[in-house]
């Protein structure tokens, strides 16, 4: 298990645990209110207190986790191309190359993002870290086809991945 660099969770009061991992999971500080509720004593390590704020999402009513879901933007698309994404999400995006894209390939992501939202009501999601554009937009062709369900599941997975990865730079 690994450790964090740059804050030890235990060490934290309910303030500075909520400043320090609120934003782990995109605009919805209540995982980390909620994990620090669960009580003491907070994991030191990355992989467990990862299972921890997983366990609150898991938790969470289904409107919960669809408004989780919903808090992420659409991958290349007009919150990022406005300058409007959080650091996290910017720094995840353009280092998949999203932010490299050709005018065909933006024109190809507003139509896989607006055909995914019409058909799921919720933006796609995908842990980018590792990836790159053209994998990118084979997976929206690949996860079209999937049912709503399934394709809800697969969103909450994929913000545990990147939450994942956002606690391991820390």
């Amino acid at each position: 298990m690994s450790a964090f660099h740059t804050v030890t969770p235990s060490q934290l009061d309910r303030a500075a645990f909520v400043a320090a991992f609120g934003g782990i999971y995109e605009h919805s500080a209540w995982v980390a209110e909620r994990a620090f509720d669960e009580g003491q004593p907070l994991p030191d390590s990355v992989d467990a207190l990862h299972q921890r704020l997983a366990v609150q999402v898991a938790r969470a009513s289904h409107a919960e986790q669809l408004a989780l879901i919903q808090a992420h933007p659409d991958l290349a698309g007009r919150a990022a191309l406005a300058g409007e994404l959080t650091a996290a999400s910017s720094g995840e995006q353009a280092g998949a190359g999203l932010d490299q894209c050709t005018p065909d390939e933006l024109a190809r992501f507003t139509r896989h993002n607006d055909a995914y939202r019409a058909k799921f009501g919720f933006p796609f999601i995908m842990a980018v870290k590792g990836s790159n554009r053209h994998l990118i937009l084979a997976a929206f062709e690949e996860r079209l086809p999937n049912s709503p369900e399934q394709e809800f599941q697969r969103a909450l997975a994929e913000i545990d991945r990147i939450a994942l990865f956002r606690l391991q730079t820390l």
